[in-house]
């Protein structure tokens, strides 16, 4: 994984690459940590060569897993970053294209990277920063 800072008076913008090999949401997590990001809105595109993506049943409170086992073109891939007991958490959902043009979607739990994933992660300001929401488990702007 590589990145650089595009900086604006207002804002940072992280652009974040991942390599072949690389798995995204926990260098996507190390990266949010390294940087203490307490809050940020992320896109990507990209490929990976295998992952997993999950549907979140609400009455379970967990994931059922959906395994991609094959070579898929990452055509979405969006999210948030939020603190959790200080720890940043991610709350992403993805959309991946298989060769025939097929797709399928959720919330990516794994995904390895092949060629690569590019990443743009755009780090909110204070007013806007997404908070863990207990009783949903997912991350919600409040103000």
């Amino acid at each position: 994984m590589r990145w650089t800072l595009l900086e604006s008076a207002s804002d940072k913008t992280y652009a974040v690459i991942f390599d072949t090999g690389d798995e995204v949401m926990s260098g996507l997590a190390s990266f949010a940590k390294e940087h203490r990001l307490a809050g940020a809105h992320f896109t990507a595109i990209g490929a990976f060569s295998d992952a997993v993506l999950g549907y979140f049943d609400w009455q379970k409170k967990d994931y059922l897993r959906i395994p991609v086992d094959e070579q898929v073109e990452v055509v979405s891939l969006i999210g948030d970053i939020a603190l959790e007991n200080n720890e940043p958490k991610i709350h992403a959902h993805a959309v991946v294209a298989r060769r025939e043009g097929k797709t399928s979607g959720g919330h990516p739990l794994e995904g390895h990277v092949r060629p690569t994933l590019e990443v743009m992660v755009v780090e909110s300001p204070a007013h806007l920063r997404p908070q863990f929401h207990p009783q949903s488990g997912l991350a919600l702007i409040r103000w």
